[in-house]
């Protein structure tokens, strides 16, 4: 089973290229961030036609979640998370699907540092670790998977020093993603690529792409169940040069039956 996420920064101005990725990778799963589109607008003739259900949680011109499982729809457990009645973002939706348990979020970026939003981005993880704890007391295979918007170690961006003012990068972000690891999370890029170097995003200033200058901040964390079934976990570098791309890659993970 391939699990994947991907950050497509508006579903309906990247939609081709969301189609043509579902096309030639087939993932049995993908979990999307950034939709960009309310719940009304949301391309659900194109996503069936092209042989997937959807469950989708959206927000006219940001944020958005969705769920997308080939040849089944998934079933839906939970949409937001609790801890904050007036949060009105959509960032966070769960589902189980062929047996595993799938969580699709988009964590808040948080900058500038210090102020409201990166206040906010640690509140809003320490709801998701909540929820985790949750998931994982079940002992059920399950897949965290989204755009954490944080970079976990040095060894995951092009340049400690550019990114060191960067919400993604603050001592806070990283514990906060630590504690997740610490209950028992398993980072499937991380463990696969030890060696880090593994970029999923390029910013389109700078002409980042063309110098590789990225950083890694979209992860799949897994259960203990669904982690000793862990076969692969890759980066799908190459939809990232192609015309009108997102500015993330799909990133994904294999599990074995």
């Amino acid at each position: 089973m391939r699990i994947a996420s991907f950050n497509i920064n508006g579903i309906k101005a990247r939609l081709p290229r969301l189609l043509e990725w579902l096309d030639e990778t087939r993932p049995d799963i993908a979990c999307l961030q950034e939709l960009k589109t309310s719940d009304e607008t949301f391309p659900t003739a194109e996503i069936e036609a092209a042989g997937y259900g959807a469950i989708w949680h959206g927000q006219t011109g940001f944020n958005g979640v969705a769920i997308l499982a080939r040849n089944t729809t998934p079933t839906e457990v939970r949409r937001g998370l609790d801890g904050e009645t007036e949060d009105d973002h959509s960032r966070y939706i769960e589902a189980d699907v062929n047996g595993v348990r799938v969580a699709c979020l988009y964590l808040p970026n948080g900058n500038p540092v210090p102020g409201p939003k990166f206040d906010y981005k640690l509140r809003w993880m320490k709801r998701l670790r909540a929820r985790a704890t949750e998931i994982w007391a079940e002992e059920v295979p399950a897949v965290l998977a989204g755009d954490y918007n944080v970079i976990p170690h040095d060894r995951d961006t092009f340049s400690v020093s550019a990114m060191a003012g960067d919400a993604l990068m603050q001592p806070e972000s990283r514990a906060a993603y630590r504690a997740l690891l610490g209950d028992g999370w398993t980072d499937a890029l991380a463990t696969i690529h030890p060696a880090g170097g593994l970029w999923t995003y390029w910013e389109y200033q700078m002409n980042a792409w063309p110098r590789n200058a990225g950083f890694r901040i979209d992860h799949l964390l897994l259960s203990p169940a669904a982690a000793d079934r862990l076969t692969d976990a890759q980066v799908d570098r190459e939809f990232r040069g192609r015309e009108k791309a997102s500015d993330h890659a799909p990133v994904w993970v294999e599990l074995k039956d």
